[in-house]
This record gives C-alpha cells, structure tokens and sequence, in this order.
C-alpha cells in the first residue's frame, strides 16, 4: 500500500539517546510531504490527460474505423455502378446495332421497291408513248387522207 502525505505527516519516530535533531528531521519531513502531494497531484493530472487523450484516440479510432467502412462501402458502390453502367451501355450498343440493322434492311427493301416502281413506271410510259404514237399517227393518217368529204358526208346523214 502506498504511502500519503498524511501517513508521513503522522509518522512518529521513537526517541533515542543522541538521536537526530527533531526540528531537522519535522522540517525535512515536512519538505518531503510536500513534494509527494505535489508528485500525486502531478501524477492524478497525468492520469486525467491520459484519459482524455486515451478517450480522443479511442473517438478517432472509431471514426477511422467507420471511414474505413464508408470507403469501402463507397468503391462497392462505385464498383456496381460502373458494371452497371457497362452492361447497359452494352445493352444499348446491341439494341442501337439491332436498330441500325432494321433500318438498314427496312431502307433496302423500300430501295428496291422505289427502283422497282421507277422501272414499272419506265415501261408504262413507254408503253403511253407508244400506243400515243400509235393514235397520233393514227390520226394524222386519217387527217392525210382526202376522203373528207366522205365523213362530212356521214355527219349529215347520221342526225
């Protein structure tokens, strides 16, 4: 058990012959309780620091500790948004190919349509012109012809 500045202050020394000076020995005892309240003074001061610090060390550990946790949580987070991100943007390339292919397709075929129609429309109007040919010279035939007064003729005597 350790020793306090009362158990020292207290102390009784038994007397001797020729004995040490009793005014000497209370005087240095009173400088050494002195000093030893001032060393527990001292030493409960340093025992609070440290506990305040120890408790500081332990709050920042603590908050190391959580921003560990929220780092990593992050970069998971991170991590899954950027496959995330990949797989749909891979989903949209294939879907966008899809797409380009359809159109592609869709504008060959109205391509080859539009190509059959113009060729279809070749041949009806040449088909026009011919057979406008064949009733223009048909006509100017007629109209060469100097039997007009045969059809006048056939003008009257149709009323």
């Amino acid at each position: 058990m350790a020793l306090t500045p009362l158990d020292i202050h207290n102390k009784e020394f038994s007397r001797s012959f020729r004995g040490y000076d009793e005014d000497q020995v209370n005087e240095f005892l009173d400088q050494v309780i002195k000093d030893y309240e001032s060393l527990i003074r001292e030493n409960k001061e340093l025992q609070n620091q440290l506990a305040a610090i120890q408790e500081r060390l332990d709050h920042f550990a603590n908050i190391e500790e959580t921003l560990s946790k929220t780092i990593i949580i992050a970069q998971e987070a991170a991590d899954e948004v950027k496959n995330n991100a990949k797989k749909e943007a891979q989903l949209i390339i294939k879907e966008s190919e899809k797409n380009a292919d359809r159109i592609i397709n869709e504008s060959l075929s109205k391509a080859r349509k539009v190509s059959v129609e113009i060729e279809e429309l070749k041949k009806q109007a040449s088909i026009y012109r011919t057979r406008f040919r064949t009733l223009i010279e048909a006509q100017l035939e007629l109209l060469s012809k100097e039997d007009w007064s045969s059809l006048d003729r056939m003008e009257i005597e149709q009323p």
